[in-house]
C-alpha cells in the first residue's frame, strides 16, 4: 500500500527512447538501397521519396508491433526503389494517358516490392504489413463494384500475386475478384511471362506495355523494340531538380513589393510524391492520433458521393460523353509554350503581384498562427504539470497532473478551386484568377494545406462532335447537354506547386476559352475532392456568370442548364461533407450558392479569395473545443 505523501501511480512505463529505434530503421533502409548517402527522415507528413531522400511516418511514443511493421515496409518499398529502379528506363517505356501511366507506375512498384519480397522472408512481411495498412485505410473492404475498384491497384495486385505466391490481404477485399476474369482474359500469357523477367527493368516494362495494349489502355512497343535507347534526360517526374537540393530565399516581410512568385520554400519541405504511388500510404496514415492507441484497419470510411442517384433525381441529360475530356494542362502544349504563356502572365500582373503577395503574406499569417500547438491538461500520464505541483504542497494527497501537447487537425485539409474558362472571362478576369490561384496555392501549400486548381470549358463553340453525332442522327429531340466538355487539371493535391506552376500559363493561350457547363465540372471537381484522404474539404469556385453553352440551349429549355447547376449545388450543400464557396467577378452567385461573395473588379478577387478561405479556417478552429490552451501562455 502507498505511504503518506506517495502519489506514484501503478501506471507503464513512460514513452521509450525511439532514437535507437530510428537509427536502426535509418540503417537497415540504407543498406536495402545500397548506399550510405540515403538521406532518412521521420516527420507527421505523407511518406515519400525525392532522389535519395526517404520521409517515413513518425514513430509514435508507444509503437505497436504492427504500427514498426508497417514503417519498416515503407521504408523497405523506398529503399527498393532506390536499389531496383532505374528513373530513365521508366521514363522511356512509360505509356501515354493517365490512366495507363497509372497502372504502369503501379506494376512497376509491384516489380521491385517483389524482388525484396523474394531475397528476404522479413522484408515481405514487412510489405505485406504495409499493403494491409494502405488497402484498410482506402476502405477496400466496402467497395462491391467493379466500377469503385481501382483498376491500377488491381493489377498490382495481381503482379505481386504471380511473382510472389502472396494473396492480397483481407484488407484488400474485393478488389481483386472484381477485376482478375477481365485483367486474366486479357493478358494471361504476359502475366505468365512477368517472372522470366523480373530483374531485367527494360524487358518487364516491355511485357507491361504488351499488357496495356492488350486491355486497349496503351499502344504496344513492338514498332519500337529496334530503337536505341536515346532518352538521356528522365521527365520531370522522374528526377529531383537541382533546385530542390538548395535551400531557397524565404519569403519576405508584408509590405514589400517583391513578386510573391519569384519566391520558395526550403526542398526539404517538398519530397516527390509521384514515384510512390505503390508505396505510399494516405496522408491520415500516420497521424498523431495514433500515438497513444493504434488506429482500427479500416476505421476511415470510403465517403458516399451524393451522386450516386442524382441522374434519376433531375431531369437533365447527356447525349454523348464519348468526346469529353479530362486532361493535365501540360498535355494541351508543349514545354516551350508553357514557359512563354507563363512569361506572359507574369508581365500582365507584374505591377500586381506585390499587392496579391501581401495578402497572401497575411493570409499564410493568420493561418500559422491557427497551428499553433495546444495542450490537454488534468491527464492521467503524460508529461508533468509543474504549474499544479503547488497543490501537493497545499495538500499532499492530491494525485500528481500530467499534460499532453497535441496539434490541430489543421493540415489534414484540402482545397480545390474551381475556375471557369469561358470565353467571357477573356482578358483582365482569366489573368487575375490565374495569378490568384498560383500565389494562393503557395500560400496555403506552405501552411501545410494541399491544394488543387481545376480549370472547365468546352472544346468548341456551339458544340462540337456531340453536336455533329446529333445532327447524324437526325436530330432526336430533348439531346439534353450538346457539347464537347473540357476539363483541365492545372495542378493535382498531390503535386508541389513548383512543378505546376507554369501551367497557369495555360490559360492565358488564344482559343482555350470557350463556353461553361457549371453543373458539371462542379461534380467533376466534386468527385476528384470526395476521394481525397483529407478529413476537410474546401472547393471554391471562381467564375463570371451562369452557365452558357449555345448549342445546348439552342435545343432545350433556356434555364436547362442553370437548373442543372442549382440541383448540383443543393446536393453539395445538403449532402456532402465538401464545404462549397464562390466568388463571382460581375456577377451574383448569391443567388446559386450560400457561401458567396460578388465583387465588381477583377482586381478585388485576390482579397475576396483570401479573405474567404480566411473567414472558413477561423470558423472550423472557433468550432474545437475541450480543456486546451495555446502553447506559450499563461
Amino acid at each position: 500500500m502507498a505511504g503518506h505523501g506517495d502519489n506514484s501511480k501503478s501506471k507503464a512505463s513512460g514513452p521509450v527512447d525511439i532514437e535507437p529505434l530510428r537509427q536502426a530503421i535509418t540503417g537497415c533502409v540504407r543498406s536495402i538501397a545500397g548506399s550510405g548517402e540515403v538521406e532518412v527522415s521521420f516527420a507527421n507528413e505523407r511518406p515519400g521519396l525525392a532522389g535519395d531522400r526517404i520521409r517515413l511516418p513518425e514513430i509514435s511514443k508507444r509503437p505497436t508491433a504492427h504500427e514498426l511493421a508497417v514503417t519498416r515496409g515503407l521504408g523497405d518499398s523506398m529503399a527498393l526503389r532506390i536499389a531496383c529502379h532505374d528513373a530513365k528506363v521508366h521514363a522511356n517505356m512509360a505509356p501515354q494517358g493517365t490512366d495507363a501511366r497509372s497502372v504502369f507506375d503501379a506494376v512497376e512498384q509491384a516489380r521491385v516490392e517483389s524482388i525484396g519480397a523474394l531475397r528476404m522472408a522479413g522484408m515481405a512481411a514487412n510489405l505485406n504489413s504495409m499493403h494491409t495498412e494502405k488497402y484498410a485505410k482506402a476502405n477496400f473492404s466496402g467497395v462491391e463494384r467493379q466500377e469503385d475498384a481501382p483498376l491500377a491497384e488491381a493489377i498490382a495486385m495481381l503482379v505481386r500475386e504471380r511473382l510472389t505466391g502472396t494473396k492480397p490481404p483481407e484488407s484488400a477485399g474485393k478488389v481483386l475478384d472484381l477485376w482478375r476474369p477481365f485483367i486474366e482474359d486479357k493478358a494471361r500469357g504476359d502475366l505468365d511471362n512477368l517472372g522470366t523477367v523480373l530483374e531485367d527493368q527494360q524487358a518487364f516494362s516491355k511485357v507491361v506495355r504488351r499488357m496495356l495494349s492488350s486491355m486497349q489502355m496503351a499502344e504496344d512497343l513492338a514498332s519500337d523494340d529496334n530503337e536505341p535507347e536515346e532518352i538521356d534526360n528522365p521527365s520531370d517526374e522522374d528526377q529531383p531538380r537541382s533546385g530542390e537540393t538548395e535551400t531557397e530565399e524565404v519569403e519576405e516581410e508584408a509590405g514589400t513589393d517583391a513578386a510573391p512568385a519569384e519566391q520558395s520554400e526550403a526542398a526539404d519541405e517538398e519530397l516527390d510524391e509521384g514515384e510512390m504511388d505503390g508505396a505510399e500510404m494516405s496522408d491520415d496514415d500516420m497521424s498523431e492520433d495514433a500515438d497513444d492507441h493504434s488506429e482500427t484497419p479500416g476505421e476511415t470510411k470510403r465517403p458516399q458521393s451524393p451522386f450516386d442517384d442524382f441522374n434519376e433525381k433531375v431531369d437533365y441529360n447527356i447525349f454523348t460523353q464519348e468526346f469529353d475530356e479530362e486532361i493535365l494542362a501540360e498535355e494541351l502544349c508543349d514545354e516551350s509554350e508553357l514557359d512563354r504563356l507563363r512569361a506572359f502572365l507574369d508581365k500582365q500582373l507584374a505591377h500586381l503581384q506585390g499587392a496579391v503577395g501581401r495578402l497572401a503574406n497575411r493570409l499564410q499569417r493568420r493561418l500559422m498562427a491557427q497551428q499553433n500547438r495546444s495542450w490537454d491538461f488534468d491527464l492521467e500520464e503524460g508529461y508533468l504539470d509543474p504549474a499544479r505541483l503547488v497543490r501537493l504542497v497545499i495538500d499532499p494527497m492530491q494525485p500528481l497532473s500530467f499534460k499532453r501537447e497535441r496539434d490541430t487537425q489543421f493540415r489534414d485539409t484540402v482545397v480545390s478551386l474551381v475556375i471557369d474558362n469561358s470565353g467571357s472571362m477573356r482578358g483582365r478576369p482569366i489573368t487575375v484568377a490565374a495569378t490568384c490561384a498560383d500565389i494562393l496555392a503557395r500560400t496555403l501549400e506552405r501552411s501545410g494545406v494541399k491544394v488543387e486548381i481545376l480549370g472547365f470549358t468546352t472544346k468548341a463553340w456551339k458544340g462540337g462532335q456531340a453536336r455533329e453525332r446529333w445532327l447524324a442522327s437526325g436530330k432526336p429531340a430533348t439531346p439534353g447537354r450538346l457539347n464537347d466538355l473540357r476539363h483541365i487539371v492545372y495542378k493535382s493535391a498531390d503535386a508541389p506547386w513548383r512543378r505546376s506552376r507554369r501551367n497557369l500559363g495555360l490559360m492565358m493561350r488564344e482559343g482555350l476559352l470557350k463556353e461553361n457547363i457549371d453543373g458539371e465540372a462542379l461534380m467533376w471537381a466534386h468527385n476528384r475532392l470526395i476521394g481525397r484522404p483529407e478529413q476537410r474539404k474546401i472547393m471554391m469556385m471562381i467564375s463570371d456568370g451562369a452557365p452558357v453553352d449555345d448549342s445546348t440551349l439552342s435545343v432545350n429549355p433556356g434555364n436547362y442548364l442553370e437548373r442543372h447547376l442549382r440541383a448540383v449545388i443543393e446536393q453539395i450543400e445538403t449532402r456532402s461533407p465538401v464545404e462549397l464557396l464562390a466568388i463571382g467577378i460581375g456577377h451574383d452567385v448569391t443567388r446559386y450558392y450560400r457561401k458567396a461573395v460578388t465583387i465588381v473588379d477583377a482586381d478585388e478577387l485576390a482579397g475576396a479569395m483570401t479573405e474567404q478561405l480566411a473567414a472558413l479556417f477561423e470558423e472550423k478552429t472557433g468550432r474545437t473545443g475541450g480543456r486546451a490552451r495555446r502553447a506559450g501562455r499563461g
